[in-house]
Formats: C-alpha cells, sequence, structure tokens
C-alpha cells in the first residue's frame, strides 16, 4: 500500500513540475517576445530606445499592477483555474500584437498582456507552498524559474530569428503560436489542488493577509532582491541588441538575438540554486549570486564581443539564482494565511524594478552608454545584497 501511495505521488509531482515548467515557458516567451526586435520596433515608429523600452515596461507594469488583485481572486476561484484562465487571456493578445498598427496601440495591448500574465506568477509561489512538502517547495520553485529563464530566452530567440526575417509582427506571432501549445500541456497535466481550501471574498482578509505580508521585516529582503535585481536585468537586457548591432560591435540583428542564449546559464543556475540552499542556506546563495551578477556586469564593460559574451552568461546565471532562492525564501518564510498575498507584493516588487527599471536603464544607455548602465545596475545589485544581509540577521532574531 506505502509503494502504490509513493508512486502516486511522485507521478502527482512530476505532473506539477511539468505543468509548472509549461507554463513558466508560455508566459516569459510571451512577456519578453518584443525585446529582441526593439530596434525594429523603434525603426519603425521612429523612437528612441527608452521610447521602444515602452513595449516592455507596459506589459511588466500591467504584471505588476494586477498581481495583489489576482492573488485575491485566486482565494475565491482557487489556484488552478486562475493560472488556466491567465495563460488562455495572454495567449490570446500575443496573437493579436502583430496587428498593432502604432505605438500607442501596441503599448496598451502590452499592459492588456501583462494583467493576463499576472495570474500565473501571482500564485505559483503559494500553489507550490500549498501542493508540496516543505523539502520540496525550493528545488519545485527552481524547476519554475528555470523556465522563467528558457522561456525569455526561447521568446527571444525565436522572435528575433523570425523577426530578422519577416519583420517583428511575424516574430511576436511565432512566440504566440508557441505559447498556446504549452497553454494546452499546462491545462492537461496540472492536478486539482488539494492543500488550498477556497475561501469567500473578505476584504477584511485580504487586508490581514496584505498586513502580515508587508509587516515581516525578514521579507523586506527578498522583496527588495526582487525590486532591485529585476530593475537591472531588465535594464541590461533592454539595451543588449542596441549595443551589439552598433559600432564597434556591429552585429546583424540575427546574430545579436543569439546573445540571448546566456538564459540558458539562469535555467542551470536557478535549478542548482534549490540544490545549494539545502546546504549553505538561502541567505548565502542569494548573496553570492548577487555577487556573481555584479562580476559579469564588471565583465561585460569593454567593447568587445567575447567579454561582453562572458559577462553576460555570469550576469544571467547570477541574477536567476537569486531570484529563485529568494522566491523560495517568501513561499516559506510567509504565514499560511497570507502566501498568496506575499507572493503578491513579491511579484509587485519583481515587476516594478522591471519596469521602472527599464525605463531608468534604458534612459541611462541613451544618456550615457553602456558605462553608465553599468555603474547604475552595480549600484542596485549592492543595494540588494545588503537588503538580503539585513534580512538574514531579522530572521535569527525573530524566527518563524
Amino acid at each position: 500500500m506505502t509503494t502504490v501511495v509513493n508512486s502516486a505521488e511522485r507521478a502527482r509531482l512530476r505532473r506539477v513540475r511539468v505543468a509548472l515548467l509549461a507554463a513558466a515557458l508560455a508566459t516569459f516567451a510571451l512577456l519578453y517576445a518584443p525585446q529582441p526586435v526593439l530596434p525594429q520596433i523603434a525603426a519603425g515608429f521612429h523612437l528612441t530606445p527608452a521610447e521602444a523600452s515602452l513595449t516592455i515596461s507596459a506589459a511588466t507594469a500591467g504584471l505588476a499592477l494586477a498581481g495583489i488583485p489576482l492573488a485575491a481572486v485566486s482565494d475565491v476561484l482557487g489556484r488552478r483555474r486562475l493560472m488556466i484562465g491567465s495563460l488562455a487571456a495572454a495567449t490570446g493578445v500575443g496573437l493579436l500584437l502583430p496587428l498593432a498598427g502604432s505605438l500607442s496601440v501596441l503599448v496598451a495591448l502590452r499592459v492588456l498582456q501583462g494583467v493576463a500574465i499576472a495570474g500565473v506568477p501571482s500564485v505559483v509561489m503559494a500553489y507550490v507552498a500549498d501542493e508540496l512538502p516543505d523539502h520540496q517547495v525550493t528545488s519545485s520553485m527552481g524547476i519554475y524559474v528555470a523556465g522563467t529563464s528558457l522561456g525569455g530566452l526561447s521568446g527571444r530567440l525565436v522572435a528575433g530569428l523570425v523577426g530578422d526575417a519577416d519583420g517583428w509582427p511575424a516574430g511576436v506571432l511565432a512566440v504566440g503560436t508557441a505559447a498556446a501549445a504549452l497553454t494546452v500541456v499546462f491545462v492537461v497535466l496540472v492536478p486539482a489542488p488539494r492543500g488550498q481550501v477556497r475561501r469567500p471574498p473578505r476584504l477584511r482578509s485580504l487586508h490581514a493577509g496584505l498586513h502580515r505580508a508587508v509587516s515581516d521585516p525578514v521579507l523586506f529582503g527578498p522583496y527588495l532582491v526582487a525590486l532591485l535585481g529585476m530593475g537591472g536585468f531588465v535594464a541590461v537586457y533592454n539595451v543588449l541588441s542596441f549595443r551589439l548591432i552598433r559600432p564597434p560591435i556591429g552585429l546583424s540583428p540575427a546574430l545579436a538575438s543569439l546573445a540571448f542564449l546566456a538564459y540558458l546559464a539562469g535555467s542551470v543556475s536557478s535549478t542548482l540554486a534549490g540544490w545549494a540552499a539545502a546546504r549553505i542556506g538561502r541567505t548565502a546563495v542569494v548573496v553570492l549570486a548577487l555577487t556573481s551578477a555584479l562580476g559579469g556586469l564588471v565583465l561585460a564593460w569593454p567593447d568587445r564581443l567575447p567579454l561582453v559574451l562572458a559577462g553576460l552568461v555570469v550576469f544571467t546565471a547570477g541574477f536567476f539564482a537569486a531570484h529563485s532562492a529568494a522566491s523560495a525564501w517568501v513561499g516559506t518564510r510567509a504565514a499560511a494565511s497570507a502566501r498568496s498575498q506575499a507572493a503578491a507584493v513579491y511579484l509587485l516588487a519583481y515587476y516594478v524594478g522591471s519596469s521602472v527599471g527599464g525605463v531608468i536603464g534604458s534612459a541611462a544607455y541613451g544618456s550615457s552608454g553602456w558605462t553608465g548602465l553599468t555603474v547604475l545596475v552595480g549600484c542596485w545589485l549592492l543595494l540588494a545584497t545588503v537588503a538580503a544581509l539585513g534580512a538574514a540577521v531579522w530572521s535569527r532574531r525573530r524566527p518563524r
């Protein structure tokens, strides 16, 4: 009997992890598909790099604003239902993006897409924490985060390569089509929840959960890691194509899009972060990962292609390892009654960082070049490291 139960549990764990991987691939491919074709969008609509980056920031802003409300909705509808509806809606908007005839329409559609996408990352940490034992949470979140990096990579590669051949609308359409197939995989595999107890909508419960999520000083460490780390990460990748296609490097758009293969380093590092956290602790992983990201940023400073690519790999690996450990930190630190809200606050910080940091970083690049961007992002990574260390000190004073 025990063997049958264990076999069923292992099968369920595999279904959860593969479903999460499919959801991560779809949402992050959709979210960042326009990034490699930003130079084409800028040329088509006569925009500056900062103006073109609004197509990225619009989606992440929509995601940030919708995260907390959708986390509350998930308590009523159920997290599985919300994730399915969100994936379907985000894919539908993605298939409409090629029809945008102006920047304003494109930005409006991207805001809607970001709102739709929010239904997955805003509840996935709570879903995993509810449905799996504590010892499987970090490794499962590592798989999900690995999927986000793979999704970001595949979306950028597909959009960049197809867009270089047939224009940016064809590039984003190809990503939308792939996301539709991944949505089907998620719907078929994701198990019905058994750990979540659905509750009727109560503003008092929502307020109480949010209060718990923002009153624990320890949680502000991972929140700030999300805000500052993601701000720097998106800033670097928003201007990467501009840097690579311009002198002195001067690559073609198709070759420049291959630089996004650095995302593979994030897939590996986010998975290994769970293994490392079990041995040296989440705080140590976050600090070491942020330090590595800073080292990669410095390595990519000179205008020499081998150094740029090597630095990008190290920077990306460091960021995703920090994100994996920090997100799992939130899921296990937050009280069970506030997990949805704490996850939503983390995602709010993460995507506010993406929206604001992406625009500020693009503006810094436009005014001061890669050097100005490097200094700015380097300062953000240092502040994030200090925040993580401060949270570790507080966690010893106020254990859960």
